[in-house]
């Protein structure tokens, strides 16, 4: 069996290393050849979320950089494993920054897996996975949600046997480890657990008076999730609230502007995090502000309050609640209290990125929903269930949807002159 480990590790990880050599070792034994890639080393930029590697370049991304060379090998593997820490319930920023660049390896079009929107195969034949994680402290909430996650990307990402492994220091590795290889061997899938409910602040709290908008998007201020969070800015400050918003593509990649980012989010009573859904959980870069973040806060006191927006490219809102239950997990272990979260599907299709009161009435259930978010908000309460009931609810069939996506992307390609190689499998093992 060929095999691929992806090393997310941070720099000076213990762990890591302990659990790489051990593989290795097993692998060896089985007669399993094995490479191992440490991505912190690799030249990888982060996803753009262009879309060009699917309709520009049809299975390549656009950046030519070693992301590249690690989507052909996991095609070319039987069996690929994803080493890193359990980093709110989700994975490392390092780890995601690679698997971000996935999508070059899956269609832009859609098909129905078990009921739910997905995107279609690129190729006939995916690698299995192992994805190891591990802790320094036991965290149930936390490891459900990585469990969680690991799911969700199995079935994007068309795993036929998917194993979560996470690392219990007091039993032996080895052990472990040949447990999670035997049952990729027998085909045997990790069981999915449900995703923790949401722990709400129902009881009145402090009110707002400063808020922070960290937007998430590598379209900065010309994205879906501008647009959303953008709104819920004005709605705050047009009733009384100061408001103040941050790009985190181009301001945490400074060392002076996220010192600034910290004295800034330091003074909010209230910090929004908008952004779009990568590989069913955040983009890598803002799990790297939110490391940073977390790593700032474990020295500073705070009763700040947290909300979430999310917003996808599948009809179904639902895509986004594991990415959701990742942010309240950095809600938790960054000290502040978590005031509950908004989920868009469609978000690209629906909004593009306009101004909400560009929508005319296509908008109107958004702004609704939103100016219930804030009337709440402003008081220090949580987000209401109408609120979130109303931007999660599709306001066009699904079927429609679909129907209209697989001609968009078609047309997108059609300006590259792709549109007939649009399923094309440059990474086919021949």
């Amino acid at each position: 069996m060929k095999t691929l480990i992806l090393d997310g590790s941070h720099a000076n990880d213990s762990t890591a290393a302990q659990v790489t050599s051990a593989l290795q070792a097993d692998l060896a034994a089985r007669n399993w050849t094995s490479e191992t890639i440490v991505l912190r080393e690799q030249k990888i930029g982060n996803c753009a979320g262009d879309f060009f590697c699917w309709v520009r370049n049809p299975g390549v991304c656009n950046t030519n950089d070693d992301n590249r060379i690690i989507a052909e090998k996991i095609m070319q593997s039987d069996l690929l494993i994803y080493l890193t820490p359990v980093t709110f319930g989700g994975y490392s920023s390092e780890l995601k920054r690679a698997v971000d660049h996935q999508i070059q390896n899956i269609s832009p079009f859609f098909t129905t897996v078990d009921g739910e929107t997905h995107h279609q195969k690129r190729y006939s034949k995916y690698p299995s996975v192992i994805t190891v994680g591990w802790a320094d402290q036991p965290n149930a909430q936390a490891e459900a949600v990585f469990r969680h996650l690991v799911h969700r990307n199995a079935i994007n990402l068309y795993s036929p046997v998917s194993v979560c492994g996470l690392v219990n220091r007091e039993a032996d590795l080895e052990d472990q480890l040949n447990e999670w290889l035997d049952q990729v061997e027998g085909g045997i899938s990790t069981p999915v657990p449900d995703l923790p409910s949401p722990s709400l602040l129902h009881a009145d709290s402090a009110p707002i008076r400063r808020a922070v908008l960290l937007v998430g998007s590598p379209r900065t201020k010309k994205s879906t999730s501008a647009s959303l969070g953008g709104y819920l800015m004005d709605q705050l400050a047009a009733r009384g609230i100061e408001t103040e918003t941050i790009q985190i593509y181009t301001t945490f990649n400074s060392a002076e502007r996220t010192r600034l980012a910290f004295e800034r989010l330091d003074q909010a009573d209230l910090v929004v995090l908008a952004f779009p859904l990568y590989a069913d959980s955040l983009p890598a870069p803002v799990i790297a502000a939110l490391e940073k973040i977390a790593a700032h806060r474990s020295s500073v006191k705070t009763t700040q309050r947290f909300v979430a927006i999310a917003n996808c490219g599948f009809p179904e809102a639902r895509h986004n609640e594991t990415a959701l239950a990742i942010c309240r997990e950095f809600a938790g272990q960054s000290g502040m209290t978590w005031l509950g979260s908004l989920s868009l599907g469609a978000g690209e299709g629906m909004v593009h990125g306009k101004p909400l009161n560009e929508l005319g009435g296509q908008g109107t259930s958004f702004r609704k929903s939103l100016d219930l978010a804030a009337a709440a908000l402003v008081e220090g309460k949580s987000i209401p269930q109408q609120a979130r009931d109303l931007l999660a609810k599709p306001l066009i069939p699904i079927w429609t949807y679909k129907f209209f996506g697989g001609i968009g992307w078609k047309h997108q390609a059609k300006k590259y002159g792709k549109q007939k190689s649009l399923r094309r499998q440059p990474y086919l093992v021949k």
